[in-house]
């Protein structure tokens, strides 16, 4: 404890590495022995340890070796049904295989901030799974150092990625696809759509995938109305897409918003699916038990996070060669809230 009373932090690796003027991997080299390391070298990198009492740990060992039996997982969001699912799939996969889990949470996009947390998941050693499905997932992405191993869990990528890159990811484009082309053989003449945000700021692949279907079958091209992640955002959506009696299907871009999207109809006297369909995303636990039940797309979010482990796993051990994949694809669910559209008077 210092004078001010507060508990200072443990030196890290880095900051031995910082004072001793070498890379990370030199320090890792000297505390375990290598005989690589230059005299001169191992005797800065020795007395930046005595200087800033620096403990040899199960971190720096596994640095060295590269065998390192810990991941971190670096998330915006730990709370949305996506996000979560993907947490729990690599837990229980990480535990399976003996590892053990952090997270670290992304709290702004700003780029310095996600540096800052990208260096403290490496100061944790092992590997890093990163969910890159906001701006600041695709930002931590890019700030992993190049010669740590990590897994990005991806939006549908616009074109299959070159070379080995380690990301994996569900068929967004051809799930929303399919939820609209159900749509449009009810009789709907066109689907509207209540967007989430993409991680790029570009068109996202659900939206792609509506947009898609609506051209195939030569059905105008509503402008999508921006939703957010949550029922907040899709009521707001919801109550304007009330007002106008020539909508009569919606799909939206998670259940979440699904689930404004019907409270805001309910309250503008419009019944589901007798005036309005509505279609979510995802097969969230709840989509099953809503009034109607949500026509939905199942997406295994667990199983991509069990992708995604297995992926770094393989990696980290040595074991297999990285191979960027689609996990699986996606099912459509039809339940009570999609039906024709009202008869024409």
């Amino acid at each position: 404890m210092n004078v001010t009373g507060h508990t200072r932090r443990p030196a890290s690796i880095r900051d031995v590495a910082s004072a001793a003027g070498v890379s990370y991997q030199t320090v890792s080299r000297v505390i375990n022995g290598h005989p690589s390391v230059k005299h001169s070298t191992r005797e800065r990198v020795l007395a930046a340890i005595d200087e800033l009492g620096f403990r040899r740990n199960a971190t720096a060992l596994a640095l060295a070796s590269g065998r390192s039996r810990a991941v971190t997982v670096l998330t915006a969001n730990t709370t949305h049904y996506g996000y979560a699912s993907i947490l729990q799939g690599v837990e229980e996969a990480a535990r399976a295989a003996s590892y053990a889990v952090g997270i670290g949470v992304l709290e702004s996009a700003e780029e310095a901030a996600v540096a800052a947390e990208v260096r403290r998941a490496a100061d944790a050693g092992g590997g890093l799974i990163v969910i890159a499905y906001d701006p600041a997932g695709v930002g931590a992405l890019a700030a992993v150092p190049a010669e740590l191993p990590v897994v990005g869990v991806v939006e549908t990528p616009a074109t299959p990625p070159g070379g080995a890159r380690p990301w994996v990811w569900t068929d967004d484009r051809e799930a929303a696809h399919a939820v609209t082309r159900h749509l449009l053989s009810l009789g709907h003449e066109t689907v509207h759509y209540v967007a989430i945000p993409s991680s790029t700021r570009r068109t996202s692949a659900r939206t792609t995938g509506w947009r898609q279907a609506l051209r195939e079958a030569g059905a105008p091209e509503p402008r999508p109305l921006q939703g957010n992640w949550g029922p907040a955002g899709g009521h707001r959506a919801g109550r304007r897409l009330a007002q106008d009696p020539s909508v009569t299907a919606i799909l939206c871009g998670n259940d979440d918003l699904a689930l404004g999207v019907l409270r805001a109809l309910h309250e503008n006297g419009r019944s589901v699916p007798g005036d309005v369909s509505v279609a979510g995303f995802d097969d969230a636990p709840h989509s099953a038990y809503l009034t109607p039940s949500l026509t939905t797309a199942r997406l295994d979010f667990t199983g991509l996070g069990r992708a995604a482990f297995a992926l770094l796993h393989g990696v980290l051990e040595q074991s297999a060669p990285i191979a960027p994949h689609r996990v699986s694809v996606p099912e459509l669910v039809v339940r009570e809230s999609s039906g024709p559209p009202p008869a024409r008077v």
